[in-house]
């Protein structure tokens, strides 16, 4: 028959078993983050610190256009946000809008909006950089809506209440901005200015660019913004939009 000790040492035996069971299931259930490419250690790239000049008229006349420009587009594309609100709903009767959190202006948080084009279980491993057209985790109907852009519809609403521009670098992850950093010094610099529903880097080769090449386009658009620049990006965005290059 066992004695006190042998009981106590049997127990703690076991205790430690479930303990070593349960920290091995948690590592292995932690989620990961996948970026569009795994840098090596030594990998580095070096982007130029902005000042950014203020411009008042410019920025008066940037946000009267993203107001206005905005708001037509709403309203002109209700029916037809309606009609895809309908088919993502009866395509799978998960939700129609997928809200992700992404960092603005100075760093600000802000939910960005968009038709859920993923399966509802898409980030279940954590947060995972889009595979593009090989991205088993689209949905039919999210693929159509991602390679016609109208996924990013519901952004103008953003773009009406400020938190966007029509024109800027595209609002990224914080998570995402925390992992660039440690390769891409500098990546937070687009962040000294608004995000944009499109901007240079878009209409310059879109996601068929890597993060570090992105920013060099962000940074040469901090530096160069004016409205002839922002009105050129737009017309070069329907372009892209019609041509689906670089739409994934």
């Amino acid at each position: 028959m066992p004695t006190a000790t042998e009981n106590i040492v049997t127990e703690a035996a076991a205790s430690e078993e479930i303990l070593t069971a349960t920290e091995s299931q948690t590592v292995t259930e932690r989620p990961k983050i996948k970026l569009p490419h795994d840098y090596a250690d030594d990998e580095h790239y070096y982007i130029e610190s902005v000042t950014v000049k203020k411009k008042p008229i410019f920025a008066f006349f940037k946000r009267c256009i993203d107001i206005f420009a905005s708001l037509i587009a709403l309203i002109l594309c209700a029916i037809p946000m309606l009609i895809i609100a309908i088919i993502i709903k009866a395509s799978d009767g998960g939700p129609v809008f997928y809200s992700q959190e992404r960092l603005g202006y100075k760093g600000k948080k802000f939910n960005l909006v968009k038709f859920r084009s993923m399966k509802v279980d898409a980030e279940k491993y954590g947060a995972q950089w889009s595979d593009g057209d090989n991205d088993p985790r689209i949905t039919k109907i999210g693929r159509f809506l991602r390679k016609t852009r109208l996924d990013e519809i519901p952004q103008f609403w953003a773009c009406f209440t400020g938190k966007m521009s029509l024109v800027g670098p595209r609002p990224e992850r914080e998570i995402f901005y925390n992992e660039f950093e440690k390769h891409i010094h500098g990546f937070s610099e687009r962040l000294k200015v608004k995000p944009g529903f499109t901007g240079l880097a878009q209409v310059s080769g879109g996601y068929d660019l890597f993060p570090e090449e992105k920013v060099v386009y962000d940074v040469e658009y901090i530096k160069k913004r004016s409205l002839w620049l922002d009105i050129k990006i737009l017309f070069k965005t329907v372009f892209v939009i019609f041509s689906h290059k670089g739409a994934k």
